[in-house]
């Protein structure tokens, strides 16, 4: 039997008109769709019908299916033949795992094409008034993992070289280390009064936004009862917000139409 195609596509953050045209196009065309938990029902019913949906979603607490299971399952659909798109959310190359998979992939022989996707790590910034860089105070961004690989018994991440080595700094997936991400920040010489913003459900009719000092960052955010998935930023750019803010400002943000 002919292998099949494996596209690793890109969602993007949230907001299902946020796909790239590539992205929709493969999507049209899929025959089996391994879909992430915040992939929009728009999205997947851009599927041809009888197209064969699988969820393979991972909440902090529980996953659906291992990445480990989630590798073969691509193997194994594409050596039927069929037309597979991998529907990730964000881009699959920042910290969607999805160099893990193409790996699986060509390790298999396996045919398979990375569509890129709009990231959330500049996109729910943008959404909440923040844009990342600025010519006035943000020239450098860097974009780091809130929650690294917790098989590991050291850090990759060089917070002495992060605190202060780049204006902007935005954490994916960081919300249930958001108290030790701002003390590790602080520890290595971030000021305590850095603007700080916290958006969950960013690009959807559900975000919400806060924002304060470094120092006060954690306790606002627990007071307001925020949790994943959550973009953090981190810098001066944070402060632009209430001059930028322009969705959440929308006449009808918050509903669901």
């Amino acid at each position: 039997m002919s292998k099949g195609m494996v596209y690793l596509v890109g969602a993007g953050p949230g907001d299902p008109d946020l796909i790239t045209v590539k992205g929709l196009a493969c999507l049209q065309k899929a025959e089996v769709v391994v879909y992430d938990r915040l992939s929009s029902s728009r999205l997947l019913s851009c599927a041809p019908p009888g197209a064969e949906l699988i969820y393979a979603g991972k909440h902090p607490t529980r996953h659906a299916l291992t990445q480990e299971e989630i590798n073969r399952l691509l193997i194994e659909k594409a050596r039927q033949g069929k037309t597979v798109v991998r529907l990730k959310g964000g881009d699959p190359f920042i910290f969607g795992r999805g160099g893990e998979e193409a790996e699986a992939l060509a390790e298999a022989g396996i045919p398979f094409e990375v569509v890129p996707g709009v990231t959330s790590a500049t996109a729910v910034p943008a959404y909440a008034g923040i844009p990342v860089t600025h010519r006035r105070c943000a020239s450098t961004l860097a974009v780091v993992t809130g929650n690294e690989d917790p098989s590991r018994e050291d850090t990759r991440i060089a917070w002495d070289k992060l605190a202060t080595g780049a204006d902007t700094i935005v954490f994916l997936m960081g919300m249930a280390n958001l108290e030790f991400i701002a003390g590790q920040l602080m520890a290595h010489g971030r000021h305590p009064d850095t603007p700080v913003a916290v958006i969950q459900w960013g690009t959807l009719p559900e975000q919400k936004t806060i924002a304060a000092p470094l120092k006060e960052i954690a306790d606002r955010a627990k007071e307001a009862g925020l949790t994943s998935p959550a973009v953090i930023v981190v810098g001066e750019v944070a402060s632009l917000r209430p001059k930028l803010s322009w969705w959440e400002k929308k006449p009808l943000f918050g509903r669901r139409v």
